[in-house]
């Protein structure tokens, strides 16, 4: 079957576009092929490189490289599909369509009838829609995923060595080959080609992605960091360029597809337009919006006054915008020091302040009154952001203040101890804060703004060395048991005296000590060590009550057997002494009295013996037959054997 083609009447084979078509055909397939297959291999060995090296400057360099290639090559294919249709106009090949139906009498499965349907359904939307779209979209997207993973503005420096000299001067000569066919491609005439220029201007592209690639390959070390960020940067022009390339093939879709209508390039590019010198981007518009839908405007005389009036204009916009520079507002809450040539002239209050513009005149901000909280040690992994806790929910971890949880704002300082007769040291956590401002007078705000460079840095640095100082001779029961008042007071005051040495125009209101402890691994051991400090000093106590209870109890004994024994030898003696008195008596009255005495005392000691007997008394004077008798049965003995044994001696004698 023959299909005849013609294009709106005229003739085509007199027109230098299809005269030319075949060797433009075959020329845009090996650059086609070159470009793609060297794309395909920078992201293969960027792959390779990513595995052994992630976030290197060599996965930067390659993988936009080769995105730069693969955005050429759609280009070049999408141009090639206009050049195939132009050389088939000029020697038409017979298309013949066969469809072969089976003969045989066995009928075809289900299964094959349904590839079979699926197979022509996708075969007609892909007529439809054109296999060159599909493939500008994928050569596009597939640019676009390899810049969007090697996205990265943190990377750092890295030293590239001989090898990365070698690959820059191969970038260097495959951006010479490219510029080669820009020029060629520039060079021809839009009767021979009409989509050379929109070629050329997707290669300047290729071109400058390449040369700024080796570039920063030339200039990377270890210690420079724009060479990789600008080598991540350079992808967002070819990432540009796809991202319009994708635009365009998907809204190629909705346009009608005629055969016998000659095709547009698809792969035009506004964004490689502009890559012109001198580069004129209005010019690029306009001619886009003339090409595109007719509008003309250089035909608007407003426009064209516009151009003319721009450049003075913007002259006069920049005169007035750097004179304004000179006029600086200061807010309620701050300061400003003015310096007129570099020099510091003046400390300026909130309001508006006119000067010299600037560089003559610059104005440094200072805090007026702004009051600050630092901790004087601050772990690494702390986030600085701050993050309001629920208030029916858990307590932030700032607020465990257990010795056996560790503070983001601990510090570890050696303190002495002392163990017996021998000295050595501990270690302890303590968390000091110190609350600061800039001093209100002008002569502090100088002084923080020209003699210190970082002021928390600067307090850190002093309130460290003022801890090692005064804890180096504390130990660490009596930081647990000082008082934290006193102490908070003994370290605001030293810190505030070198800082007023150093002149850093810092004044420290508060000093607090949020908490003073061991470290949190020796947390349960020095409570174990209280504990058993606790128990020895309740037994000592103990044990020197029942030593007082049981010398107490032995001395009353004591006391009492002392006074018991004074009592019975004083009543000894009282006795002894009375005998020996009344011995005496008696002897004398016997030496005077005689035997009168001997006879009273009988009587008298008689006396008292039978004072309680039942006595009879006889007379002998009495007469009678028989002499008196007296029944002494019914006599009982006498109370006092003793006494009466005394008394009977002398009626022995």
């Amino acid at each position: 079957m023959r299909v005849d083609l013609d294009v709106e009447g005229a003739e085509p084979t007199g027109l230098p576009r299809f005269q030319r078509a075949g060797i433009q055909v075959r020329r845009l397939s090996r650059l086609t092929y070159v470009l793609g297959a060297m794309g395909v291999l920078g992201l293969v060995v960027s792959l390779f490189v990513d595995l052994f090296s992630p976030n290197s400057l060599w996965t930067a360099v390659l993988t936009n490289g080769a995105a730069s290639l693969l955005v050429l090559a759609a280009a070049l294919q999408s141009a090639q599909v206009v050049a195939l249709w132009r050389a088939r106009i000029m020697a038409p090949d017979e298309v013949v369509i066969a469809v072969d139906e089976l003969a045989e009498t066995e009928e075809s499965g289900w299964y094959d009838r349904l590839l079979g349907r699926i197979g022509g359904a996708g075969t007609s939307m892909v007529g439809q829609i054109g296999a060159p779209v599909f493939w500008l979209a994928g050569w596009a997207l597939l640019a676009l995923i390899s810049i969007s993973m090697i996205w990265n503005m943190a990377l750092v420096g890295t030293s590239v060595g001989l090898t990365g000299s070698v690959v820059g001067g191969l970038l260097l000569l495959i951006g010479f080959a490219l510029l080669v066919l820009e020029r060629q491609l520039s060079n021809e005439s839009e009767a021979s080609w009409p989509e050379a220029e929109q070629l050329a201007q997707i290669s300047r592209v290729a071109i400058g992605t390449l040369l700024i690639a080796a570039f920063c390959l030339f200039f990377s070390s270890a210690d420079r960091v724009w060479p990789a960020r600008l080598a991540v940067l350079i992808g967002l022009l070819p990432g540009l360029v796809a991202v319009e390339l994708l635009i365009r093939a998907l809204l190629s879709i909705f346009s009608p597809r005629n055969d016998r209508l000659e095709p547009r390039l698809v792969a035009s590019s506004f964004v490689a337009g502009l890559l012109r010198w001198p580069p004129r981007p209005l010019t690029a518009l306009q001619n886009e919006l003339h090409n595109r839908f007719g509008i003309d405007l250089r035909q608007i005389w407003a426009f064209t006054y516009m151009r003319r009036a721009f450049l003075p204009v913007m002259a006069v916009i920049v005169a007035l915008g750097w004179a304004l520079s000179g006029v600086h507002e200061i807010p309620m809450q701050g300061r400003g020091i003015y310096e007129r040539f570099g020099k510091p002239v003046e400390v300026m209050g909130p309001g508006l302040h006119a000067g010299l513009p600037w560089p003559f005149g610059t104005v440094l901000p200072v805090e007026n009154g702004v009051v600050h909280e630092l901790a004087t040690s601050v772990s690494e992994g702390a986030s600085t952001e701050q993050t309001l806790d629920p208030a029916e929910g858990p307590p932030p971890a700032v607020a465990n203040r257990l010795w056996d949880a560790t503070h983001i704002n601990d510090k570890s300082q050696v303190i002495a101890s002392g163990s017996g007769d021998k000295q050595s040291f501990q270690i302890v956590n303590m968390d000091v804060r110190f609350v600061y401002r800039i001093g209100l007078d002008d002569p502090s705000a100088m002084a923080a703004t020209y003699n210190s460079a970082d002021i928390p840095s600067l307090i850190r640095s002093t309130a460290s060395r003022v801890l090692v100082h005064d804890f180096a001779s504390r130990t660490l029961d009596e930081l647990l048991g000082e008082q934290r008042t006193d102490l908070a007071a003994d370290i605001g005051n030293a810190v505030a005296r070198d800082l007023k040495k150093l002149d850093s125009g810092v004044e420290i209101l508060a000093t607090v000590v949020e908490s003073i402890h061991p470290p949190a691994g020796a947390a349960n051991a020095y409570h174990a060590v209280q504990a058993a400090q606790i128990s020895a000093q309740a037994l000592i106590a103990r044990e020197r009550g029942a030593a007082a209870d049981q010398a107490n109890l032995a001395q009353l004994h004591a006391s009492i057997a002392h006074d018991q024994a004074a009592a019975n030898s004083r009543e000894v003696m009282s006795t002894a002494q009375s005998a020996d008195l009344r011995f005496s008596a008696e002897r004398q009255g016997y030496a005077k009295a005689g035997q009168a005495f001997l006879l009273e005392q009988y009587l008298s000691q008689l006396t008292l013996g039978m004072t309680h007997a039942k006595l009879l008394v006889l007379d002998h004077r009495l007469g009678g037959s028989s002499a008196p008798t007296i029944d002494l049965r019914s006599f009982t003995l006498p109370v006092d054997p003793a006494s009466s044994k005394s008394a009977e001696q002398p009626s022995a004698e």
